[in-house]
C-alpha cells in the first residue's frame, strides 16, 4: 500500500468527541475514523491556511465539477450544475429539509434501526417520527413492505428520511429496492431525504446506487445529502452537498438552508472537498481494502471466539453491527455499559437507533489492526463476564 494505515495516532489532548474519554478506555463508537485523512487534503488545507487570510468564501466552479465528476466516475449518477447546493453538513441538510418541507406534527418515517440522529432532526423540530422497523430474518435485513405502505398511507406522513447505504446494518439496497421505495413515496405524496454520506464506504467490488439515479420517479421527489467527510474522515472541516434535480423542490431547499445559513462554506471547507474527490481516490480504494481486512477479523473472531454473538453481514460502512439476543435479549444498554465499565470498551447500544436495535451493538472498526485486536479481546472479556 501507498498510504499507511497501521500506525495508531494519538488522538488524546485533541479536544477529540471520540477520545474525550477517561484514560484507559477503548472508544470505539462514533463514526470517526481513527487514520489521518489522505495527505492531499492536508496539503489542500496547509496551502489554503499559508495565505493567511480567512474571509468570507464564495462555491468556486472547481467544487461543482469535483462534485459532478466524482459521481459521474465512481457511481455513474450524472448530476447537472443547478442541482447541487452547498451545506455545511449532511445533518443540518437533513434538519433544514425537515423544517421547511414539513409541517410542525407531521410525521416523518424512518426505517429502523437507523442512525440515531435522524430522530434527533425529526423531534427537535416539533415532528414525530413514524417509525418502520426493518424485517430481519437469518441475519439478513430487508423491507417489511407491507409496514412501509402502511407507514406512507397515513394522511399526516410527508416524508421518508432513507439512508443509502443503510447505517447501522450496512445494508446496500440495489436499484428494484430504490426503485420500488420511490414509487410507494410518489404515490403516497411523501418526500425522501436521502442520507447517502457512507456511499464511498463499501466494501472493494461493491457499489452504491445514488437513490436519485434509480428511477425518473425517484429523481424527482428526492433530496440527496452527500459528503467526503465521512469516507476521508474530515468531519470537522463541516463540508457537504445536497443534491436536488426537481426545481421546485430544489428552490424550496435551497431557500431553507440560507434561512438557516448553512449554506456558506468556510474557509477550509472546499479546497479539503475539491482535493479529496480529485486527488483521493487512491487513498480511499486502499482504505476500503484495508476496513475489509478489518472486518475479515472481525468475523474470524466473532465465529471462533464469540459463538454467542451473531454478526450481520455488512456490504458498506466501518460500523459492524453485533446480534447478541441469543444472551442479552432486549438488554442493549445494559450490555454496552457493562462491557465499558469492566473493560473500558466503549461502543454504541443499540437501542439508540430505535426499534429492532435493542437486542445489539454497533462497533467502528476504522482503526489500526493492533487497535482493533484490543478491542476485540476486551469485548470477549466484557461479553464473557455479563450476567
Amino acid at each position: 500500500m501507498k498510504y499507511d494505515f497501521d500506525t495508531p495516532v494519538d488522538r488524546r489532548g485533541t479536544d477529540s468527541y471520540k477520545w474525550d474519554i477517561k484514560d484507559g478506555e477503548l472508544p470505539m463508537w462514533v463514526a470517526d475514523m481513527d487514520f489521518k485523512t489522505a495527505p492531499e487534503i492536508t496539503a489542500a488545507i496547509q496551502k489554503r491556511a499559508a495565505h493567511g487570510v480567512y474571509g468570507y468564501s464564495v462555491v468556486p466552479d472547481e467544487w461543482y465539477d469535483a462534485v459532478i465528476n466524482w459521481w459521474k466516475n465512481r457511481h455513474s449518477f450524472v448530476i447537472e450544475k443547478e442541482w447541487l447546493i452547498f451545506c455545511t453538513g449532511v445533518v443540518p441538510a437533513i434538519s433544514s429539509a425537515v423544517r421547511k418541507l414539513t409541517t410542525v406534527a407531521e410525521n416523518v418515517a424512518v426505517l429502523s434501526p437507523v442512525y440515531n440522529i435522524f430522530y434527533n432532526s425529526i423531534v427537535n423540530n416539533g415532528r414525530r417520527v413514524l417509525e418502520c422497523p426493518l424485517s430481519y430474518r437469518d441475519g439478513i435485513y430487508g423491507i417489511d413492505w407491507d409496514a412501509l405502505e402502511k407507514a406512507l398511507s397515513e394522511p399526516q406522513t410527508t416524508m421518508l428520511i432513507f439512508c443509502n447505504p443503510h447505517n447501522p446494518v450496512g445494508k446496500i439496497w440495489d436499484r428494484d429496492t430504490l426503485i420500488r421505495v420511490g414509487e410507494m413515496c410518489s404515490r403516497n405524496h411523501v418526500t425522501v431525504i436521502s442520507d447517502e454520506i457512507h456511499c464511498d464506504l463499501t466494501d472493494p467490488g461493491c457499489g452504491y446506487i445514488p437513490f436519485a439515479s434509480a428511477s425518473e420517479v425517484c429523481k424527482s421527489i428526492s433530496v440527496t445529502c452527500v459528503a467526503p467527510t465521512k469516507c476521508f474522515n474530515m468531519a470537522g472541516l463541516q463540508t457537504a452537498a445536497v443534491i436536488v434535480p426537481d426545481g421546485a423542490l430544489r428552490s424550496r431547499v435551497n431557500r431553507g438552508l440560507n434561512t438557516d445559513e448553512v449554506a456558506e462554506p468556510g474557509a477550509f471547507a472546499i479546497p479539503a472537498a475539491v482535493a479529496a474527490f480529485n486527488e483521493g481516490e487512491q487513498w480511499l480504494d486502499e482504505l476500503r481494502e484495508y476496513i475489509f481486512g478489518n472486518k475479515q477479523r472481525v468475523k474470524e473472531f466473532v465465529e471462533t471466539e464469540l459463538p454467542k454473538v451473531r454478526l450481520v453481514p455488512s456490504e458498506a460502512t466501518y460500523l459492524l453491527w453485533l446480534d447478541c439476543g441469543a444472551f442479552a435479549e432486549h438488554r442493549a444498554k445494559e450490555l454496552a455499559h457493562f462491557i465499558r465499565e469492566s473493560t473500558g470498551l466503549y461502543l454504541s447500544a443499540g437501542n439508540q437507533y430505535g426499534l429492532g436495535g435493542d437486542s445489539f451493538l454497533r462497533l467502528n472498526i476504522a482503526c489500526p489492526r493492533q487497535v482493533l485486536e484490543d478491542g476485540l479481546y476486551r469485548l470477549k472479556n466484557g461479553i464473557q463476564n455479563f450476567k
